[in-house]
């Protein structure tokens, strides 16, 4: 039995789960997290590499026994020491951790002091005042840890996207097998590029639709049949998550895929515009009276309710109904739009692929242009570059640039903003930049007066280009931290600089509707994709669908622009 690398990494990700709350050696938990990282980014499944024969201690930061362990979950394998963590660790406990505040340390106290297992048990010891009791706990964090419970922390987590992409994107693959198969594309959230999805739906048109119905049900990451009829199905992967097939005619296939994609506020308008037309419209197709007049594909459906045609990111009740209407739909950003990438990190601080290895990558991928933007010397943990190291690397760019051609990669750091804003590296080096990259990876519980004067204030400094994941939310593991978006994107129009929205998956930060607001007014954004390792560079994919869901075209990106202008509009307020 094959496992997917996204089953294989959430289960080195629970290791270290476990590990940490039992308070084992960091290095330890943290070589797990790491390996789940690595698995999750390769390009191929670890079971094709081990058929092919590769050796996956070759991998970088992977020991033979770690590397033993990968192969036997690949090869459908249990793991006894998972099997031991899971039988020392309460089932439920695992899920505390996503609780801001409550580090491994305070879960295990907590789990030891008031026999707290679970969500539930958290809930009701927080509400009856019993976390103020625990030695090191107080008041002001058992407020923080209901706020936090009241906004949700601590529910089923929804599967981020990248995730949902190999899982789905592989039983895809499988399903084109089946003989009959005509037409077959994901539906639902997915298609919508969400952040997150619920479950995966697939609309395919196939005849007969008994094979493709077999097929899916008989699928080797099936955990569960929930249902089964002649054109439809819900099965559950071992991964979690649910799969909802619906098997149509061709004729019918656009209409199934336009109701299946959603969202439902769009869905809704939809029907109602061809009610006011005296038509019919439901995933069968648009009907006059017992006719079809349309259905085979999307397009003809928009077009004969007199709309343009609604690219899947903008379905979702946010006005891309009027627009269609009106001939004012934007021309989203793509993937081919993109330059170069403005944040890179390599192995001289906590990367995984070294200076020369990162720029062939990008080249590769088309780009004219990369920065490596290496953290500032706070991040000691992250092996942090102070003036004299980042001068170093400076010297090693320069020799690289001498050697290429058509291809630079730019000077930059991403500095750390302290507390009071200011930069975590003198003016005498960052002057010396081609772009300086800023963040905030401290005091995240600042109030939020002070978190937004916090980075005007690091704004305030000459040299200061980007704002790297403004927010600094974590999907599914940290919130976002209390800050004035608003206030800081009129403060970055003001003092001529610019904002990121972060391609890491797990961050996708800005959101979407951070994006409108930055195009309303006026603020254009980098997308970039903070990579630590080469296959990292590919996240741009996902930076560019968040980009697109917020309805940013490439005018409003500014790494669209070849370097020339890039640096123009990069220096103009030194």
């Amino acid at each position: 039995m094959q496992i997917s690398n996204a089953e294989i990494a959430a289960q080195l990700e629970k290791i270290a789960d476990l590990l940490d709350i039992e308070a084992a050696n960091p290095f330890r938990v943290r070589a797990y997290r790491r390996a789940a990282r690595l698995v999750g980014e390769l390009p191929r499944s670890v079971a094709d590499m081990l058929a092919a024969g590769a050796d996956l201690d070759e991998l970088q930061g992977i020991g033979p026994d770690l590397a033993g362990k990968i192969a036997t979950l690949a090869q459908g394998g249990e793991l006894p020491m998972l099997d031991e963590l899971e039988r020392e660790v309460p089932p439920g406990i695992a899920a505390l951790l996503a609780i801001p505040g409550l580090g491994p340390r305070r879960v295990h106290q907590l789990h030891e002091t008031l026999g707290i297992d679970t969500v539930a048990a958290l809930t009701e010891a927080a509400n009856a005042g019993k976390l103020r009791t625990v030695p090191g706990f107080g008041r002001g964090l058992e407020v923080k840890v209901l706020r936090a419970l009241a906004s949700g922390a601590g529910a089923v987590p929804r599967t981020s996207i990248a995730t949902a992409e190999q899982i789905a994107n592989a039983l895809l693959q499988d399903l084109w097998q089946a003989d009959g198969v005509r037409q077959a594309e994901i539906a639902g959230s997915y298609r919508r590029r969400r952040e997150t999805v619920g479950d995966i739906d697939i609309v395919v048109a196939a005849v007969p639709s008994q094979p493709v119905m077999k097929r899916l049900t008989g699928y080797e990451a099936v955990a569960e049949v929930v249902e089964q009829g002649p054109t439809r199905a819900t099965v559950r992967l071992r991964s979690g998550l649910q799969v909802d097939l619906r098997v149509v005619p061709e004729q019918s296939y656009g209409a199934a895929l336009l109701y299946f994609t959603g969202s439902k506020a769009h869905n809704i308008a939809l029907r109602q515009i061809a009610i006011e037309q005296g038509l019919k419209l439901n995933e069968y197709g648009l009907h006059k009276g017992v006719r079809q007049i349309a259905g085979r594909t999307e397009e003809e459906l928009y077009e004969r309710l007199g709309l343009r045609y609604v690219p899947p990111e903008l379905r979702e009740g946010q006005g891309e109904i009027d627009a269609a209407r009106h001939g004012r739909l934007p021309h989203l950003v793509s993937v081919k739009d993109i330059w170069g990438d403005l944040h890179i990190h390599t192995d001289a601080t906590d990367g995984r692929a070294s200076l020369r290895e990162m720029a062939a990558s990008a080249r590769a991928r088309g780009y004219g242009y990369i920065a490596i933007t290496d953290h500032s010397r706070r991040l000691g943990i992250a092996h942090g570059l102070d003036a004299k190291r980042l001068a170093r690397q400076m010297d090693e760019i320069d020799r690289l640039n001498d050697g290429l051609k058509g291809f630079t990669v730019l000077k930059a750091i991403e500095v750390d903003i302290l507390e009071d804003g200011m930069l975590d590296l003198p003016d005498a080096i960052l002057s010396k930049l081609d772009l300086v990259v800023g963040a905030i990876h401290s005091r995240f519980d600042l109030p939020q007066p002070k978190q937004t004067e916090r980075i005007l204030r690091a704004m305030d400094n000459r040299y200061f280009n980007i704002l790297a994941h403004p927010t600094g939310r974590l999907i599914n593991q940290r919130p976002a931290y209390a800050v004035d978006v608003e206030r800081v994107m009129r403060g970055a129009l003001e003092r001529g600089c610019f904002l990121e929205l972060n391609a890491q998956p797990d961050r996708l930060d800005l959101n979407d509707a951070h994006c409108r607001l930055a195009k309303s007014l006026g603020l254009k954004v980098v997308i970039s994709t903070d990579a630590h390792a080469e296959p990292e560079l590919g996240f741009m994919r996902f930076g560019v669908d968040q980009a697109r869901r917020g309805w940013l075209e490439a005018a409003d990106v500014l790494n669209t622009r070849p370097q020339g202008e890039l640096l123009s509009l990069l220096r103009q307020r030194r």
